[in-house]
């Protein structure tokens, strides 16, 4: 009779075709047998009695601003937040770190980083800019899972938006790469015109800046990002989608054939405007915050699977760049990838939300066939989830460099209770409990 090294007994294992009672039986690194129950021995148990297994999160989003603006954040921080949510493997943005990921050898100094401290696996954006287009191959050839680039202004000066032309370019270069684009579409015409009126109103309020930012900038930046994809036959991916609107415009495109995909974040299925207004500048974001009816909009393109990928978004920042009395100058970015998991099952459907989470961010972005579901020969990334509880989010309990998230105080009905990187426990009962082995992925052919 076979011996695990691990069983995971008596738990709900929820994949993209449903929930079920099993047990799950793994050695080294990797998932050997899930079945109703597994007899054979096993030199490690875990009671999973009364709790859900999620496939480990992946999310494709994050901001860790290592290296050069680790006070930000920081990879170490960052991936133990990413643990205490039950994720397993984080994409990190070309920016906000210092030198950006703009070419092989800001590559390799973020790469070195995140090798020595990352809890959790990791993949890296490069990104795509005017001034780097002659160095997307050689990013290319670092393993890169896709380009990042802005359809407005960053809000960072060593990494600079792309106008038509340079967007354009850069996705023919990364179509004949076969990977894909990643685009902020924020029109920078709307939005620079509309903070140039707010500021000589004097208008400094949470409310200006985000009338400043309308659904319209971000219908009218996704229109013409879909066109250009069109134009190219590059893969575009929408990230930090806001509205339904867009979502259907990217649903349009998929429909005419277009490989076109969109994300969204927790906090625009969570908070909306009102929320910007009352907790100030921990919720301020770009695209912003939108009205109780936009978040609803949302949530029905959601879960009639119109979108494809959810990602935290993760953008943080010391607290004193949150200070100001101007709310166009304090930094726009929203703190949350420790609660990625449990905010997106506030609303049931689990199967989906593995999909969202996990699955479907690996299909996307041909993580290898390893990474992001529960079945035998698949890395032993688990999430394991207590659900139908009443559990308040409070701030002695984040992993972030900087403990502030617009989510304190909110009550949520999951939490995580135990994480797996590859069969081996590395968060548990609230507490990390292992050491920095994060490993490098790359897209698969």
């Amino acid at each position: 009779m076979k011996t695990f090294d691990i069983v995971i007994r008596g738990g709900q294992v929820v994949t993209d075709e449903g929930v079920q009672s099993a047990d799950i039986g793994i050695v080294g690194e990797k998932i050997e047998l899930i079945e109703t129950e597994i007899f054979g021995p096993a030199r490690t148990t875990i009671d999973a009695t009364g709790l859900h297994i999620f496939p480990g999160v992946i999310d494709a989003h994050v901001h860790f601003n290592e290296p050069g603006r680790t006070e930000w954040e920081g990879i170490q921080t960052g991936s133990r937040s990413v643990a205490a949510g039950g994720g397993t493997l984080f994409f990190d943005m070309p920016l906000n770190a210092h030198p950006p990921t703009l070419d092989a050898e800001s590559f390799e100094l973020k790469r070195r980083a995140a090798e020595a401290s990352s809890l959790v696996d990791f993949a890296l954006w490069g990104g795509l800019t005017p001034s780097n287009l002659d160095c997307l191959e050689e990013l290319a050839d670092c393993g890169v899972v896709g380009f990042k680039a802005f359809m407005c202004t960053s809000g960072i000066d060593d990494f600079s938006s792309v106008d038509e032309r340079s967007l354009g370019e850069g996705m023919k270069r990364a179509a004949s790469l076969e990977l894909p684009v990643a685009v902020h579409a924020e029109s920078e015409g709307v939005t620079a015109q509309l903070r140039l009126e707010a500021k000589a109103g004097h208008h400094k309020t949470a409310r200006a800046y985000l009338d400043s930012r309308p659904i319209s900038a971000e219908l009218e930046a996704i229109g013409r990002a879909i066109e250009l994809a069109g134009e190219t036959g590059c893969q575009l991916h929408v990230v930090h989608v806001s509205c339904a609107a867009g979502v259907r415009l990217i649903s349009e495109a998929r429909r005419s054939g277009l490989n076109v995909t969109c994300e969204t974040c927790p906090h625009y299925l969570t908070l909306t405007d009102e929320d910007v207004e009352r907790l100030g500048a921990v919720a301020k974001c770009a695209p912003p915050l939108r009205s109780a009816t936009e978040r609803e909009l949302l949530w029905n393109e959601l879960l009639a699977g119109k979108i494809q990928t959810v990602g935290s978004d993760h953008s943080p920042s010391p607290p004193e760049m949150k200070q100001s009395p101007d709310f166009f100058d304090v930094w726009g970015g929203i703190s949350g990838a420790q609660h990625l998991l449990p905010l997106m099952l506030s609303r049931g459907n689990l199967p989906l939300m593995s999909q969202l989470l996990s699955t479907n961010v690996a299909q996307t972005f041909r993580v290898p066939p390893g990474k992001g579901r529960i079945a035998a020969g698949c890395d032993a990334d688990l999430a394991l989830v207590k659900l139908g509880g009443n559990f308040e989010l409070k701030s002695e309990d984040l992993f972030y460099r900087h403990r502030q998230s617009p989510y304190i105080g909110r009550h949520v009905s999951a939490r995580v209770e135990q994480t797996l990187l590859r069969g081996r426990t590395i968060f548990k009962n609230g507490a990390i409990v292992g050491q920095p082995g994060g490993r490098i992925v790359r897209p698969v052919g």
